[in-house]
């Protein structure tokens, strides 16, 4: 387990990272990969699908590919691996639903918590039920309900959406990309064609 320090990283995290960043650039998965995680913690095959087929519902194909075409869905699991968006920290307050989920040392296994509940929602395989949308989105709404904070679909959410839009799709065609921003323009004219920059972190909100 990669342990996460206040200040700084270690080689571990570094190399983890390194990785992140390859996914995130299009090279195939099992090149950067899943595979070197430990056997016995990597997502299973029904996994990897899941979690294609959710980041493709979150973002679906349009006239640019959606998240799941894009590799979203194996990048989410790789960073949940290794603990970003603080994927790897013990809950305080786990709530019942989540106990059978937690590993050992008190944190959440996110992949196996978000199979079983949306296996429950469907009531059999997710992957098989005719609603997965309106399905996906009961279960969003839920989490970001008035009063709910922690709930474990934002940290996922917000992960399939980083890992698109860091794609070159993502951050390129479906966004604007401009290398050098170019000179100072306080007032430009937006329409609702007009598409945010990827370029320019202080105005791009990934949600």
């Amino acid at each position: 387990m990669v342990t996460a320090t206040a200040r700084g990283w270690n080689r571990r995290e570094f190399m983890g990272a390194a990785g992140l960043v390859a996914l995130a650039f299009g090279l195939p998965a099992a090149a950067v990969t899943l595979s070197s995680l430990d056997p016995a913690t990597a997502p299973t095959p029904a996994q990897r699908a899941l979690f294609r087929e959710v980041s493709q519902l979150v973002l679906p194909r349009t006239r640019t590919p959606g998240a799941g075409d894009v590799g979203a869905g194996d990048f989410v699991l790789l960073a949940l691996a290794h603990g970003l968006d603080g994927a790897r920290q013990p809950l305080a307050q786990p709530t019942p639903a989540l106990l059978p989920h937690l590993r050992p040392d008190g944190t959440l296994d996110h992949a196996a918590w978000l199979e079983a509940e949306l296996n429950r929602r469907a009531g059999g395989r997710f992957l098989r039920a005719a609603g997965r949308a309106g399905i996906l989105a009961a279960l969003d709404a839920e989490a970001y309900a008035e009063g709910r904070r922690d709930h474990p679909w934002r940290t996922v959410k917000g992960l399939i959406l980083t890992g698109y839009y860091t794609t070159e799709i993502g951050g390129a065609q479906e966004l604007r990309y401009e290398l050098v921003p170019g000179r100072w323009e306080p007032d430009l004219p937006a329409t609702p064609q007009t598409v945010a920059y990827s370029s320019d972190w202080t105005a791009v909100d990934f949600g």
